[in-house]
């Protein structure tokens, strides 16, 4: 059990840290081509969509272990 603990955490880390990274990589290629700029603004807000949705499950997930548990 603490070893299923321990690779939901670290799932959580990988998805907290590869949205930061997808968002700062979209930043700077938007400053870089402003012809894309659209495209890395879209995509950029896709990944941010995606991490709350992600948050949004984990903690709903927290909440049903600890009112069954």
């Amino acid at each position: 059990m603490d070893l299923l603990k321990q690779m939901a955490d670290a799932f959580v880390i990988l998805i907290r840290t590869g949205a930061v990274f997808r968002v700062v990589y979209c930043l700077v290629r938007m400053g870089m081509n402003e012809e894309e700029a659209a495209m890395y603004k879209k995509r950029a807000r896709n990944t941010v969509v995606f991490y709350v949705i992600a948050e949004s499950i984990w903690q709903i997930k927290e909440l049903v272990l600890s009112y069954f548990v």
